[in-house]
């Protein structure tokens, strides 16, 4: 082997070394339950993690690396939850951790304050805003029905609540309408992945509905 050779050999192993050392899900999850205590903040997080999950898979990107990005990127807020303090505390955990800087700094950028530093300039960070608030409409939705299912719900529906004053207050609409725009993609689309992807983990998220838990 060439010298040259010995050096790309040598170059490849350590960067096999730096990928196997990188965090994978499980250590997110940890890290993440290690800082939030509420159920609901965890639900949430892990419905923006797989919807994160379907669009990386709709475009082609990295599925874990998209989905820790959501799984995560709550993460300091109910500690923190001082929008100056919010995602700035995460990022000094999550470096510590070893995590990709491209999830530090898509979770960096969902925060608006923090529009001047990181802007939503690609398309991780485009993909984190629109999947953020969004899955706290369909949640709100699902819980109103009859059954309180999360399959089966439609899209119509979904666009009648958000219409309505008063429900769903803490979701703001236009982040909704905001984050669509900036990622490219059409509303009712969007809610309907959002939709499709939340309710392949429905009963993790406790809204697989009352007739099927009655079964159990």
């Amino acid at each position: 082997m060439t010298g040259y050779g010995i050096l790309a050999h040598e170059k490849h192993l350590s960067e096999m070394e730096v990928q196997e050392g990188m965090p994978v899900r499980e250590d997110a999850y940890r890290l993440m339950t290690e800082h939030v205590k509420s159920e609901s903040l965890q639900k949430h997080m892990l419905s923006v993690e797989v919807v994160m999950r379907f669009y990386a898979r709709k475009y082609g990107e990295d599925e874990e690396l998209w989905a820790m990005t959501g799984l995560l990127h709550d993460c300091d807020y109910e500690k923190y939850p001082d929008l100056r303090e919010h995602t700035h505390i995460s990022a000094v955990w999550l470096r510590d951790h070893g995590y990709d800087e491209q999830i530090i700094y898509a979770i960096l950028a969902h925060n608006d304050l923090n529009a001047a530093t990181h802007p939503r300039n690609n398309l991780l960070s485009k993909a984190l805003y629109a999947c953020d608030e969004i899955t706290g409409m369909v949640t709100a939705t699902a819980l109103v029905r009859q059954n309180k299912a999360l399959p089966g719900l439609e899209v119509s529906s979904v666009r009648k609540k958000m219409k309505t004053k008063g429900f769903a207050a803490k979701v703001n609409r236009e982040d909704i309408v905001k984050g669509v725009q900036e990622l490219g993609v059409d509303l009712d689309e969007h809610i309907a992945l959002v939709i499709e992807a939340m309710s392949s983990i429905a009963d993790t998220l406790g809204l697989a509905g009352t007739a099927i838990r009655a079964a159990e």
